[in-house]
């Protein structure tokens, strides 16, 4: 058994993998290490492609399109290793990028997950929404990263570098260990693309767990793959499963949040149609109706009683559209999540 396996989904992405499949071979052990690509049933020649090109890489071939969340469940039942690196097929790895991420969680039991740190394919000296230096969320649920709020990206200085903890590592390249995957039964294939990183690496936590983003470990990547930017389908995933993530992972004495989010998320409404933006807001108003969906078919599974420190305890909406805080450094927290050395 590998000690370390390198998960790539793949769907109709034969490009990206010729493009970024030789490099990730020549930064890559695969004394220690595989690669396997793991293909959504493309119909695209990707497969043929992979096969032809790179027989040191194993496939996994899914019978249908299962998005993100399910497609990464079902291939990992078929991968036996102690780390899996979940890893998109629209990223640049470089020299010496998956050490640090190994020895990090080799170093501290305690962390669960770990993340390197991305910055922007298209414009290398900035950081990349995906993940930026490490995911973060404030206390009504809108996720956020060190380096970049909505979309604000800041250029790189290396003035997040460092070892620290984090509330959300993105799943365009996390590291997880195997054993825990595996007894949280995964992602929730109700998600099926958007926030289910998130909602995974907050159940981490609530069972004792923590997440962390290491810089000695750097990554670029492209972006918007799965759904672009201003595609209504896209925000209602957004909406919704940013419902379901605060519904499953709330303690009972903060759910009154939910009634917050309902009253911003209504402002949302009214923003998009002044903007004509007429399907979105259809998406933002259906995105309760899958919310409840999700309600009635699940409900509660177990009671929540922790709440992760890492949370931002004021709202970024506020502070970035009210208050014009663009950067990290200039969110109000009270205690900065501590900066490790191992």
């Amino acid at each position: 058994m590998k000690q370390t396996s390198i998960v790539i989904l793949n769907w109709n992405t034969r490009q990206q993998l010729a493009t970024f499949l030789p490099i990730l071979l020549k930064y890559t052990d695969l004394s220690i290490n595989q690669i396997v690509v793991a293909d959504n049933a493309s119909t695209d020649d990707s497969v043929p492609y992979v096969k032809q090109h790179f027989p040191e890489i194993q496939i996994i071939q899914l019978d249908q399109n299962y998005g993100f969340a399910e497609g990464y469940n079902r291939a990992l039942k078929e991968v036996q290793s102690e780390y899996y690196v979940l890893l998109n097929s629209d990223i640049e790895v470089t020299g010496n990028w998956l050490p640090p991420l190994i020895n990090l969680l080799e170093a501290d039991k305690s962390i669960a997950a770990c993340m390197p740190k991305f910055l922007s394919y298209s414009n290398r000296e900035y950081f990349e929404y995906a993940g930026a230096a490490g995911g973060y969320i404030d206390y009504l649920g809108y996720p956020f990263c060190k380096g970049r709020i909505f979309d604000a990206l800041e250029k790189d200085d290396n003035q997040y570098n460092g070892i620290y903890e984090v509330f959300w590592a993105t799943g365009a390249c996390l590291v997880i260990r195997s054993e825990l995957f595996h007894s949280l039964q995964g992602f929730d294939p109700f998600f099926f693309a958007h926030m289910e990183e998130i909602d995974l690496c907050w159940r981490l936590q609530n069972k004792g767990h923590k997440i962390y983003c290491t810089t000695q470990s750097t990554v670029y990547h492209i972006g918007g793959g799965t759904l672009p930017k201003g595609n209504p389908r896209k925000t209602y995933l957004n909406f919704r499963n940013n419902l379901i993530l605060l519904f499953k992972n709330l303690p009972q004495n903060k759910r009154y949040i939910l009634y917050y989010r309902y009253l911003l998320n209504m402002l949302s409404i009214a923003k998009y149609i002044s903007a004509r933006m007429f399907q979105d807001a259809w998406a933002v108003f259906r995105a309760y109706f899958g919310f409840i969906k999700y309600v009635k078919a699940y409900g509660r599974r177990e009671k929540i009683y922790t709440y992760p420190e890492v949370i931002y305890p004021k709202c970024v909406v506020t502070d970035f559209f009210l208050h014009k805080k663009s950067k990290f450094t200039d969110l109000d927290w009270k205690t900065q999540p501590e900066v490790k050395k191992y």
